[in-house]
């Protein structure tokens, strides 16, 4: 199609066939001009402005859409277009009955082969398509649910025919993806082109995802107004993770992994910090044979070890239910007609995508005839191999595929070409009619299936490209279905009515969240300390190397050992061998991610333990988050380091950081987490003081390096000033460990920070069951009296002959040693995920 740039809409349409401006006349759709009229006003450069900020807002509110081995990085930034794609409320009107009717299908079908299963004994289905399908899995065969309905929500991908008809091409039955980023849609064109609604009456989001929220509330096997629901996701990795924390923060229902999880006494338990509490409801999102390790695929990490089991005893409700991926075998396609006119004495509302299963002689040989005219599925859909576009293929290929459908023809499906509409596409200020799908969505109600009014499109990556797909690089846009009734007017603004809220107290938490939160205050402080130690060190670097007068090696060799130590980065400055290039080593601590302790490594798990708790960020820390991946990947990348651009770097770098630190505390509720986050920070922070200060305050020096030292010590912990202020003298030993080790009042002494563990730990759930304390507390409680009574003055006396200052050296490896003691005593109680249970019987599910 040709470049229209500038192009009036009324002209725009005259180059397009088959596309949503004009369906089946030559003349542009009422609803569709009052959209071009507002485009129009607006302006294409204006237009073409408001898509930078509409991928500004995204991308600052962390909108991602994961794509394996993606060269862009994991996390790739979601793709949405300015213009909505729109329908009247009378064609949607057919397809919601079409859609409501293949769910209430699809449910039968799901109830039918893992029960009675007569669709097989009677013929309509052959037994093959069925049973190998791996999405059939054997040990959930008779297991009856409390509700009628089994496949509570159904999505369907749906593309506008030749003969303009709308016709379904896939269904999605699992763990349908898509609702989120729906949502998300609307609220972003919402917000950032509001003038394109004008004139237009879009129908409402909000009243579906109410339906969505009481069927997570009815589906609870204990009839209570507060069920225990949860919504169990694979992990930050997965391609939609940020769907899944988006509708848990929504919702207001935990977040967990199968780690969080455990199957005990024939009931499904959340492991909050408190300890176990029961879970009525699972809002899934891990594909079924990861579920459950026990009877299924034994090497799972991300399922419940007998979470099968309590399913059956009917004390768990899975929503959709384990097994229901066989319902997006393709080979099921072409005997759907048949099982709707058995089971509902109906033909199918909405066309489907013509197929053939090659089980069948007389089907498989009209495809062998045609075999370059289609496109041949796997009906097991595995990892590789997934579909074969036959009409691209060279002739080697089309042989090697026919005779693999000879050999095996009951894995083959073939279906025709499917021919997409066209949607108007705003790229640059040109308009493309690209080639679309939508997907929407139905959920289970009293009455039958409440279906969203609009859903998901999906747009292809380039012009005539007939792949629709986001794994490949392809738009999503807004979908508007007009309505002429006024109490819909100006829906796009509609979002989810906020649920109860389950867990309103720490005891709620779920372990693995609360892991996550702390280990998220250890890396935030230990990036933080780490840096500001580092730009120390390359500032005195470039004041040795430029000034006039003579450099003094020895307090800069301490502060080398300072830094290996402080890092852990070993043998580095203490090894026995001398390092050569000092700068070398410098530049490796900071920017070799493979290298253990190094800056960049920690930055990485700092990058790693944001992300896994995302469902409780705001908007806000997102955009600070953002701009600290921005600064850290560009001195990453850069070829060229030098001091001068990696201390510009570390300037940056720490101030995102104290901000980002500061908008946690304003984001997370102590309930929510925060109380576990400062125990984490707390106590990385302390022991990186103590770190530094057994590094540069335990050795004597002669007067002059050791005031070098101390005033380095004091700029790298952001002290200096405030000793100024405290003492008014010249620097020295004793009023150092009295400022930095021993005050009780300063915010960054050991001493306070032991002080504010002593009162974080108070809070936590096993430390109020009794009145002793626990064990945790005994050490920070034990490491607080021996900082109360120690004195600076004792701890400045430096032994003859050793040159040391053996009761400083011995009380900080004595708080190190009670630090660690505290870290393994938390995680050992609070952070225990180790339940593994082994299969009896082992089960393939390979091909």
């Amino acid at each position: 199609m040709p470049e229209i740039k500038d192009m009036p809409f009324n002209e725009y349409i005259l180059q397009c066939t088959n596309d949503e401006v004009t369906g089946s006349s030559a003349s542009m759709i009422s609803h569709w001009n009052i959209l071009f009229k507002n485009i129009e006003k607006i302006g294409y450069a204006e237009m073409s402005s408001r898509q930078s900020d509409l991928n500004w807002y995204l991308s600052e509110n962390g909108v991602t859409y994961n794509v394996y081995n993606d060269p862009h990085g994991l996390n790739r930034p979601w793709n949405l277009n300015t213009i909505p794609t729109l329908m009247d409320s009378k064609e949607w009107g057919v397809i919601e009955k079409g859609i409501q009717q293949r769910a209430e299908l699809f449910n039968l079908i799901l109830k039918d082969l893992y029960g009675k299963r007569e669709l097989i004994k009677k013929g309509i289905v052959p037994q093959e398509v069925i049973y190998s399908h791996r999405g059939f899995i054997r040990p959930c065969d008779q297991i009856s649910y409390l509700s009628d309905k089994q496949l509570l929500i159904y999505g369907a991908d749906i593309a506008r025919g030749p003969d303009g008809q709308m016709w379904i091409y896939s269904d999605r039955t699992q763990a349908p993806s898509g609702m989120g980023y729906a949502l998300e849609n609307r609220q972003t064109i919402g917000r950032v082109l509001p003038e394109l609604a004008q004139g237009l009456k879009v129908r409402k989001l909000s009243v579906f995802f109410q339906h969505f929220n009481n069927l997570l509330i009815n589906a609870s096997p204990r009839k209570t107004d507060s069920p225990n629901i949860v919504v169990l996701t694979p992990g930050p990795l997965n391609e939609t993770y940020f769907e899944h924390a988006y509708l848990a923060s929504h919702l207001g229902y935990p977040l967990v992994q199968g780690n969080d999880l455990v199957a005990r006494d024939g009931y499904l338990w959340m492991k909050s910090l408190k300890g176990l509490k029961r879970v009525d409801v699972v809002l899934r999102r891990v594909d079924d044979f990861y579920t459950d390790p026990l009877e299924l695929r034994e090497d799972s990490q991300l399922g419940v070890p007998g979470l099968l089991e309590v399913v059956r005893l009917k004390n768990v409700n899975i929503i959709n239910p384990i097994g229901s991926r066989v319902l997006e075998n393709p080979g099921l396609i072409p005997f759907i007609p048949g099982i709707a006119r058995y089971f509902l004495k109906e033909d199918l509302i909405l066309p489907q995508v013509a197929s053939w299963w090659c089980g069948q002689q007389k089907e498989r040989n009209y495809v062998l005839n045609h075999l370059n005219e289609l496109v041949v599925r796997r009906i097991d859909r595995p990892q590789k191999d997934n579909s074969f576009i036959c009409y691209e293929m060279n002739t080697e290929d089309l042989d090697h595929l026919r005779k693999q459908i000879i050999d095996r023809p009951y894995r083959f499906v073939a279906q025709e070409r499917i021919g997409f509409s066209t949607t108007p596409t705003l790229i640059n200020q040109t308009l493309e009619a690209r080639n679309m799908a939508i997907r929407t969505f139905g959920v289970a109600t009293e009455k039958g299936y409440e279906i969203m009014p609009g859903g998901l499109v999906r747009v292809a990556s380039s012009v005539n490209n007939s792949v629709v797909s986001n794994q490949t690089g392809g738009l999503s846009k807004d979908f508007w279905v007009i309505d002429d009734k006024e109490d819909n007017a100006n829906s796009r603004f509609s979002l989810i009515t906020p649920s109860h809220i389950i867990g309103k107290g720490l005891d709620d938490l779920p372990s693995l969240t609360a892991e996550n939160l702390y280990w998220a205050g250890r890396y935030v402080g230990r990036a933080l300390s780490t840096s500001r130690f580092l730009r120390m060190v390359l500032k005195q670097m470039n004041f040795t190397n430029f000034n006039e007068r003579k450099p003094n090696n020895q307090s800069l060799d301490a502060l080398f050992r300072a830094v290996t130590n402080l890092t852990c980065t070993f043998p580095g400055f203490v090894g026995e061998k001398p390092i050569q290039d000092p700068v070398a080593e410098i530049y490796s601590v900071i920017l070799d991610k493979n290298r253990s302790g190094s800056l960049s490594h920690t930055m990485s798990m700092f990058f790693n333990a944001y992300y896994s708790i995302r469902n409780l960020w705001s908007s806000d820390m997102w955009r600070v988050f953002e701009r600290i991946n921005t600064i850290w990947r560009t001195i990453e990348n850069e070829k060229n380091i030098t001091n001068r651009k990696l201390i510009q770097t570390l300037d940056q770098l720490i101030t995102r950081l104290i901000a980002f630190m500061g908008l946690v505390e304003e984001s997370i509720l102590i309930e929510q987490g925060l109380l576990l986050y400062f125990i984490g920070l707390q106590l990385e922070l302390s022991m990186l003081n103590i770190s530094k200060c057994r590094s540069l305050l335990v050795v004597k020096y002669n007067e002059h390096i050791e005031y070098e030292i101390l005033e380095s010590l004091l700029n790298s912990h952001e002290s200096l000033n405030i000793y100024r202020h405290s003492y008014r003298s010249y620097i020295k030993m004793e009023n150092v460990i009295d400022l930095i080790i021993l005050d009780q009042k300063y915010p960054r002494s050991v001493a306070f920070r032991f002080n504010r563990l002593n009162k974080d730990l108070a809070v936590l759930p096993q430390s109020q069951v009794t009145h002793e304390l626990s064990s945790y507390e005994k050490f920070i409680f034990e490491g607080f009296s021996k900082l109360r009574l120690a004195t600076s003055v004792e701890l400045g006396k430096t032994d003859e002959e050793t040159g040391l200052r053996e009761n400083l050296d011995r009380l900080l490896s004595e708080l190190s040693n009670l630090l660690f003691q505290t870290s393994l005593s938390i995680t050992t109680t609070y952070f225990s995920h180790s339940y593994r249970q082994n299969q009896l019987i082992h089960q393939s599910f390979s091909e």
